[in-house]
């Protein structure tokens, strides 16, 4: 599943070809995708302009004058694609792949944005104005890791005296939007700390940040700020440090360990069990 910075390098894609764009017409081949289409949900959007295009945790946010939002989530296997009306048209009209084509949008710039879910996990919904900041998917968001305001007190109060390991802590979305199974991974290596490890350890009594926490943030920030550099380019690219790593000798300079796996919360955890404690 699309991580932050998969999702981010899909923002930064769509805000180029959308933004300042009006929305000429809009096409559903289907009902629904996870769940079904809001009312009006092409009527309000066939004629608006867009603003730009933002990102909420794995969330894209592309912001109407109208004041309404388009919110969609990519699920497990959407992407957006974004074309001339030409490239469309040579890419292989009718191919399998395209059978997957569920929503399109033709703007007044002429390029083609459409919306490609085999699976059908992906969610599409359409927000009020005054309903964006207590919206269902995004009320319950933690904070932004790569805001400044995310720093390794706000870590270590969100973790403090939860008896979860931390490897599991990372994967709630309520401590910290956007991080899933592979970056969590990525990050504790990054700061020389086990998965198995329990979150409550990051933080003392009181709730302050302990020096693991410290190098937790930053660890999450640096991998985070290292994939999204890579911008388009996919995800499971062997570029990772333990991720996908099983049987592989650590990266960590002067390290001599094994990558293992295990599994935690029905997700796979890659680690390294000498210099990870």
């Amino acid at each position: 599943m699309p991580e932050l910075p998969e999702v981010e390098a899909v923002r930064r894609i769509l805000d180029r070809a959308m933004r300042g764009s009006r929305i000429t017409r809009v096409e559903l081949r289907r009902a629904n995708l996870r769940r079904p289409f809001p009312a009006g949900f092409v009527n309000r959007l066939t004629g608006q302009v867009i603003e730009d295009v933002t990102r909420r945790g794995k969330y894209l946010l592309v912001r109407l004058r109208s004041g309404d939002t388009l919110l969609a989530h990519l699920g497990m296997s959407g992407s957006f694609r974004a074309a001339s009306p030409s490239d469309e048209a040579d890419a292989g009209s009718g191919s399998k792949a395209r059978a997957h084509d569920h929503v399109v949008f033709e703007l007044s710039s002429g390029t083609v944005v459409t919306f490609n879910d085999p699976r059908r996990f992906g969610v599409m919904d359409l927000v009020a104005v005054e309903g964006a900041a207590t919206h269902d998917a995004l009320d319950a968001l933690g904070p932004e890791p790569l805001n400044a305001a995310f720093d390794a007190a706000v870590l270590a109060r969100a973790c403090a005296g939860k008896r979860v390991s931390l490897k599991v802590a990372l994967l709630d979305q309520r401590i910290v939007a956007g991080v899933g199974n592979i970056y969590a991974s990525e990050a504790l290596h990054h700061a020389r700390l086990s998965p198995r490890r329990r979150a409550s350890t990051i933080a003392t009594r009181a709730g302050a940040p302990r020096d693991a926490a410290v190098r937790l943030v930053t660890g999450i920030k640096a991998v985070l700020r290292k994939a999204i550099a890579r911008k388009e380019q996919a995800y499971r690219g062997g570029r990772f440090r333990v991720y996908e790593r099983e049987g592989q000798p650590c990266l960590r300079p002067r390290c001599p360990g094994t990558i293992r796996r295990i599994t935690q919360a029905g997700r796979s955890t890659y680690y390294c069990p000498t210099c990870q404690r």
